[in-house]
């Protein structure tokens, strides 16, 4: 089966490797850097047992890493911090641990190629597997030093097993027969819809500012208009222009870099169309703008790498802020300076990520020194020269804006207010046997401001109108015919929904739509359940190496 495995990662699948020896090198470096205080003690970190591994082992850690990230990398799993993966890669070494506990089996090669068959990374265009994909995959491992064949059928076989573990921890998943009703009425319940709109623009409630209310709403909101902490800082410029010439282009390079992402160069207008039956045609109209992105990205990987070499050497030698400018001159650099900043107005000359702040930001006299930040035009070291803490302006100085801030508050505030008026007056004239139109004319008087009507042709939840603002799905969610939602604001209006109709589907116990319904939330509350119950088996077992508390 592995014999299928190996062109594809080195020619569609580099975007695995870089992910993979990112993990190493993020591994690499919170062990060795020397500002993380790790790699350079004498004394080893005590032991932190983990089913089986040492989470303060180097090496057992960055292979539950790699072997978790491959996982995520070939299920296509949509991950949102590193915390998310930090569990997941805790949860899938606890799951095979307890495999070994209750002597499992080994998955069987049917086992395994239905798996490798429901991978993402080996679907093609429609979903499904691709045989050609995972060949090229296959054939690319033979020429990978970062990823072995043992490596990928290890990850496949414990991937097997986890999902197995977990079956066993979830169970079958218990759902009501309630549930499913609920679930159904929500999903195929028809409803006639109408609305009241209510234009906020319109709205202009007169409201008095007096020096008391607005001292009040500033000290309340204090925060908000405080100042943010400054770093004062100089940099170390590494600019990718010094190092193009030292890229070194050739043509396989060139082509290859091109093959990549052809859809990212354009072809001249007086060339022929985009599409050519001849990849050489279309690469030799586009080869000027190849040559010039490639030897731009290298030149700023070169900026990049100078950058933490020359990191390396302050470190070692043990530059100081008062040895610095001596040590650039010997190596014929210089510090340049930049006025103080924050995220909200990062320096032209350092780019436009925000993120640089944050770094200059942690520059302090014990830590003078920034790792390498990206300037989009090469790469800097942060140098700090001061930090200008957080400042709390005084009302005055700020008056025009707080006031502004103050009328838009209180606006906001009666019109929700006016809107639970409006949903009153509605509400009794409704009852008194008026259709929607006629109720908001009697009922104008309740807001000033701009009303009207809408309404959409009778539709169910599961194929909703596209003009259908998602914030009507949880307003309409409990209410019957003839009911008006409270008013919710979408926009610059509000709107008050009313259910004219609403018809509730038939419900059979023993319809496929039933059985199917049931047995998928089934499945959502066993798998739930048995991840809940994982997360919890890797707490306790993390808690019996954290330290007491006195």
């Amino acid at each position: 089966m592995i014999s299928w495995i190996q062109r594809t990662f080195q020619q569609h699948f580099k975007w695995l490797f870089l992910a993979l020896l990112a993990v190493v090198i993020v591994s690499f470096v919170f062990i060795t850097n020397a500002s993380s205080g790790f790699g350079h003690t004498a004394k080893q970190a005590p032991a932190v047992p983990f089913f089986g591994i040492n989470l303060s082992s180097a090496e057992d850690k960055q292979r539950l890493e790699r072997d978790a990230m491959l996982s995520v990398q070939l299920h296509g799993m949509q991950l949102r911090s590193e915390g998310e993966f930090a569990q997941y890669a805790l949860q899938r070494q606890a799951a095979l641990h307890l495999a070994d506990e209750l002597n499992l089996p080994a998955p069987s090669g049917d086992e395994l190629k239905r798996h490798v068959q429901s991978l993402r990374a080996f679907a093609g265009p429609e979903g499904k597997f691709d045989a050609k994909r995972y060949a090229e995959f296959t054939d690319s491992l033979k020429t990978n030093p970062q990823l072995h064949e043992s490596d990928v059928a290890r990850v496949f076989a414990d991937d097997v097993t986890y999902q197995q573990v977990l079956k066993l921890l979830s169970g079958p998943g218990y759902v009501l027969p309630v549930d499913v009703r609920n679930q159904l009425n929500r999903a195929d319940s028809t409803w006639t819809l109408e609305a009241v709109t209510v234009d906020y623009a319109s709205f202009k409630p007169e409201i008095t500012v007096t020096d008391e209310a607005l001292s009040e709403y500033f000290e309340y909101n204090a925060p908000r208009y405080q100042i943010p902490a400054k770093a004062g800082v100089s940099y170390i410029d590494f600019p990718a222009s010094a190092y193009a010439a030292q890229v070194n282009v050739t043509e396989a390079g060139l082509r290859a870099y091109y093959e990549a992402n052809p859809a990212r160069f354009s072809k001249p207008k007086e060339d022929k169309p985009a599409v050519s039956d001849s990849p050489d045609d279309d690469f030799s109209a586009v080869r000027a703008q190849v040559e010039e992105a490639y030897k731009l990205e290298r030149a700023k990987a070169l900026a990049m790498n100078a950058a933490s070499d020359f990191a390396v050497e302050l470190y070692n030698n043990k530059i100081t802020p008062d040895t610095l400018d001596a040590f650039l001159a010997s190596r014929q650099l210089t510090r340049k300076s930049v006025a103080p900043f924050n995220a909200d107005n990062v320096p032209a000359e350092l780019g436009t990520d925000r993120r640089i702040a944050a770094e200059a930001l942690k520059t302090s006299p014990e830590h003078p020194f920034s790792d390498p930040v990206n300037t989009g035009r090469g790469a800097a070291i942060l140098v700090w020269n001061e930090t200008i803490p957080a400042q709390q302006p005084k009302l005055a100085d700020i008056k025009d804006r707080v006031t502004a801030d103050y009328l838009e508050s209180e606006k906001r505030k009666r019109f929700a207010e006016a809107g639970r008026d409006l949903r009153t007056a509605l509400e009794a004239r409704l009852q008194a046997g008026d259709a929607l139109a006629k109720a908001v004319e009697a009922s104008s008087n309740a807001i000033p401001a701009k009303l009207s009507t809408k309404s959409w042709p009778p539709f169910t939840l599961s194929n909703p109108p596209q003009d259908l603002d998602y914030s009507a799905y949880s307003a309409i969610m409990g209410l019957q015919k003839g009911e008006l939602s409270t008013m919710i604001t979408t926009g610059e209006q509000g709107m008050i929904l009313y259910a004219a109709d609403k018809k509730a589907p038939e419900v059979d116990s023993s319809s496929p739509k039933y059985v199917q319904t049931r047995d998928r939330l089934a499945a959502f509350t066993a798998s739930r359940d048995g991840g809940a119950l994982l997360a919890a088996i890797v707490e306790a077992e993390l808690a019996k190496s954290t330290p007491a508390t006195p």
